[in-house]
């Protein structure tokens, strides 16, 4: 056998051929396809993985970090109302300044509310869409919440049905909303739903007029922002201010888990009580 050197053959290490490595196992007919279903199957594996961890991240990863900034925000907002110290401008950005009850989605159901709707605001909780009505105020006071993660205080807003009250506390009042009749509610509402205690007591009923269209609960496009309007879907000067309804309106993204529309909530104030000492309102205690 012929020994060939680096010099002779141009390469970088000198000894006699190599003897052809005999082919591995399972490398006949058919192997090429068993190690593309094994490169595809650990590919599906790993892709499973990342997304089970992304779900983990966005559900309760961010829940935790979005209740820690609750907590902060509420904090300082009881210190405000405590000292009853405010700057006479209204809440800065992602400040709190209200508190949100929807008794029918249990007793512990509260949020406060903060002061815009980037992302960075709703991290924090609720939070009011600027340049629409301030609680108890004519026109409407419109919040927007996460449905799933960062906290998602509006993960069952769904579950809320005409005449629930809504709760908005301030440094001074409780304010009570109720949701008004949903679409397909309206046209026997008198005889139906709306003879219902609860319905009757409070006097809640299909708005009519220029809100013929405002109803309890819909779905709508992402891009269809007039629901947040002081008079949804109609000219704000279709009715003098004077005249308007004080509403409320809770936007989320709808289905869960997704962003492709929106789940709109629509009520009414009808009824005020102005804050004395530790009282709270009688609404706080209702449950469906």
């Amino acid at each position: 056998m012929t020994h060939r050197t680096a010099e002779q053959d141009g390469r970088t290490f000198e000894g006699p051929p190599r003897t052809p490595t005999p082919p591995a196992h399972g490398s006949g007919r058919g192997g090429g396809g068993a190690r593309i279903l094994r490169v595809l199957g650990e590919l599906l594996i790993t892709l499973g993985v990342i997304v089970l961890l992304f779900v983990f991240y966005e559900v309760y990863v961010t829940d935790w970090f979005s209740a820690q900034k609750q907590r902060q925000v509420t904090e300082r907002l009881e210190q405000q109302w405590q000292n009853n110290r405010g700057n006479g401008l209204g809440p800065l950005d992602g400040q709190a300044f209200a508190r949100l009850y929807i008794p029918a989605l249990g007793p512990d159901y509260h949020f406060s509310v903060v002061q815009g709707t980037n992302a960075k605001d709703l991290e924090a909780g609720p939070g009011h869409y600027r340049d629409t009505a301030m609680p108890g105020q004519r026109g409407n006071f419109a919040v927007a919440g996460h449905r799933v993660g960062r906290g998602a205080p509006f993960n069952d807003l769904d579950l809320v049905q005409s005449c629930d009250a809504i709760v908005v506390e301030t440094a001074d009042h409780w304010y009570v909303y109720r949701m008004l009749p949903e679409t397909g509610e309206v046209g026997g509402w008198a005889q139906g739903r709306g003879a219902q205690p609860r319905c009757a007591n409070s006097h809640v009923q299909p708005l009519g007029g220029a809100y013929r269209d405002v109803h309890g609960k819909d779905i709508v496009q992402p891009d269809q922002g007039q629901v947040i309007d002081p008079i949804p879907g109609q000219p704000s000067d279709a009715v003098v201010p004077q005249a308007q309804a004080s509403l409320i309106t809770l936007t989320t993204c709808h289905p869960k888990f997704s962003a492709r529309e929106r789940l709109i909530l629509h009520g009414v104030l009808v009824k005020s009580y102005e804050k004395s000492g530790d009282s709270m309102p009688p609404e706080l205690g209702e449950t469906n």
